[in-house]
């Protein structure tokens, strides 16, 4: 693993942020929001990495997977309570509140795209 700057994964990383942020604030149907923000999340991190990283893209993905089905299994035992974020709107949102077997599908459907990356 080395350091590097990558424009490319740079670029990657704002665009599918600037989509996040849209979705979020301009979407509210029973589809694209929850799943399709899940998917790209995985992305969005994913890149976020590869713009510092040099690294097996493999091994990336499948961190930046486990990370997130980490996240969701917290999730389940309400970890925001934990941290004392439940009033914090922002961080509710951040970390999520809700366990969601569905949140595991869009985090592996964002793994396999991540692996459509190449170096």
């Amino acid at each position: 693993m080395k350091l590097t700057f990558n424009l490319k994964f740079l670029f990657i990383f704002l665009a599918i942020f600037l989509i996040e942020v849209l979705i979020a604030k301009y979407l509210h149907d029973a589809f694209i929001r929850p799943f399709g923000g899940d998917v790209l999340v995985v992305v969005l991190i994913y890149a976020f990495f590869r713009i510092f990283l040099v690294t097996n893209n493999k091994r990336l993905a499948f961190g930046v997977l486990l990370f997130s089905f980490i996240i969701e299994f917290l999730q389940a035992v309400h970890y925001v309570n934990w941290l004392g974020l439940q009033d914090n709107k922002f961080w509710s949102i951040v970390l999520g509140t809700y366990f969601s077997v569905y949140d595991l599908l869009a985090y592996f459907i964002g793994y396999l795209i991540c692996l459509c990356f190449k170096g």
